[in-house]
């Protein structure tokens, strides 16, 4: 279902346009990516390329099939498509929510599969799925299947969402705070949101992803922040209740 992130194989901030202006955008220095992080760069590209294997396979294989079972046919209008995508959204956003919640809470599960993603507690764009298989399995995989059948889109719309997600996920893990985003006018789940989450004191805070922010407000994990501007440059997602 992710098949999209084997597009942007290169982190954005070893751009040199972005080295330039990393400083006054990224909600981490250089230094603190290097310290705080417990997995090398070359160990998350390489479980990084083995998830997209895996997913491209499985999207392969269910997309084909479930196109040849119900023939081609024609698209549905333009309304009835945005439609499908927010309720895509929404049980994506659901499944993540209670899986990735409950993955925090089982403390197996915690120690064996989902730490491995929280060993970046500084994020960078291209560990966005640096997951367990199992993870990605249930997250990304399961998800994809049951918002894909529940919404009742074609595979062409599919391809269309599984790619936006794909590239909203990406940015809420960029460590890039950029004016005129897009993500960040429209979704308060966002980069700073999911930064949040990533450090030491707000693991058990903000679950949502990779939409909206619903369950966290309306289950008690929702962490209010700051966004601070950082003295040396850049700014910083600071707790509500530090």
């Amino acid at each position: 279902m992710q098949t999209l992130w084997l597009l942007s194989p290169l982190r954005v901030e070893e751009l040199v346009l972005v080295k330039i202006l990393s400083y006054k955008y990224r909600l981490h220095t250089r230094k603190d990516e290097e310290k705080k992080n417990l997995v090398p760069f070359s160990t998350v590209v390489k479980g990084v390329l083995l998830q997209q294997l895996v997913q491209a396979i499985v999207a392969h294989f269910w997309l084909t099939t479930t196109t040849k079972a119900s023939g081609v046919g024609e698209q549905p209008s333009i309304a009835k498509q945005i439609l499908q995508f927010l309720i895509a959204m929404f049980i994506m956003d659901t499944w993540q929510y209670f899986v990735h919640r409950y993955m925090h809470q089982n403390k197996f599960l915690y120690r064996h599969v989902h730490s491995q993603h929280h060993r970046l507690v500084v994020p960078y764009a291209i560990g966005t799925l640096y997951n367990h298989p199992i993870e990605g399995l249930l997250l990304d995989t399961i998800g994809g299947a049951i918002s894909f059948l529940v919404s009742g889109m074609t595979a062409r719309t599919a391809v269309i969402f599984f790619c936006f997600t794909v590239v909203k996920a990406v940015d809420d893990h960029c460590g890039l705070r950029l004016p005129g985003n897009i993500f960040h006018l429209f979704f308060q789940n966002n980069t700073a949101y999911h930064d949040i989450h990533h450090q030491l004191q707000g693991l058990k805070y903000n679950y949502s992803q990779p939409f909206f922010s619903i369950w966290d407000k309306l289950l008690g994990t929702y962490m209010p922040f700051n966004l601070v501007k950082r003295p040396g440059g850049g700014f910083e997602a600071r707790l509500a209740k530090e």
